[in-house]
């Protein structure tokens, strides 16, 4: 197999200038034992923890903090693999690109069913987010595969930022009661289905990813189809 050519890296994230210096600092000062395999097999520990801590969440509410602290784990491992392969000088373009955007599917897959199983959100609302944003992880794929760039960010959003909205959302259902069991029974395709905040949150958070997905396969469509345009007759 001949040696994949890496793809530049687009990351225009907010917090990109900081997280990067982070990132290095950490990666500098790794023991020599730690590997970016390791590291990002980490990054799968921290999805089975967030899915653990809002399954768990069912029987307490204060195991949200174990999953908050899982989106930490998976921060780590999966954002400091590449980065240490960089500063060690020790790229594996095709091995490493392979296992990272393997593993990080079924991170995803991990991560989504256990928010779908807490009861805090349907299940059905949690596989839909599931979907498209697997979709936009295919479309960045191909992107890195047909034009060498590898597009981490959308509206400034990166997973870095989703994480920490995450956190966010689930301090507040930890702490604000009232939100936390708010329910509003909605009708649709004649079947009664009360949905939490949660829902209506991640309905909106649907909404958007969707539209970021329809936007962008748009301009990347006349974008290819200008570089490839049709034969003559």
């Amino acid at each position: 197999m001949g040696r994949k050519e890496e793809s530049v890296r687009i990351q225009t994230s907010v917090l990109n200038g900081i997280e990067k210096k982070v990132l290095v600092w950490l990666a500098e000062r790794q023991p020599k034992w730690m590997t970016s395999d390791i590291l990002t097999f980490i990054g799968t520990f921290g999805a089975i923890i967030i899915a653990a801590g809002y399954i768990l969440s069912i029987k307490n509410i204060t195991f949200l903090w174990l999953s908050s602290f899982g989106f930490v784990v998976n921060w780590y491992g999966d954002s400091l693999d590449g980065t240490l392969a960089r500063v060690r000088k020790k790229q594996r373009p095709v091995y490493g690109y392979y296992l990272d955007h393997t593993v990080d599917a079924i991170n995803e897959v991990i991560m989504f069913v256990g928010a779908g199983l807490s009861g805090l959100l349907q299940l059905e609302l949690a596989l839909m987010i599931l979907v498209v944003y697997l979709l936009l992880t295919v479309n960045v794929s191909v992107n890195a595969h047909l034009k060498q760039e590898f597009k981490l960010t959308y509206a400034k959003m990166g997973p870095t930022e989703f994480r920490i909205i995450v956190i966010i959302i689930n301090t507040i259902l930890l702490y604000v009661t009232p939100i936390r069991e708010f329910s509003k029974e909605v009708c649709l395709f004649g079947k009664r289905i009360d949905f939490t905040a949660l829902d209506f949150t991640a309905i909106v958070i649907l909404v958007f990813l969707a539209m970021m997905y329809i936007v962008t396969i748009i301009k990347d469509a006349r974008g290819y189809a200008k570089s490839d345009p049709m034969p003559e007759d």
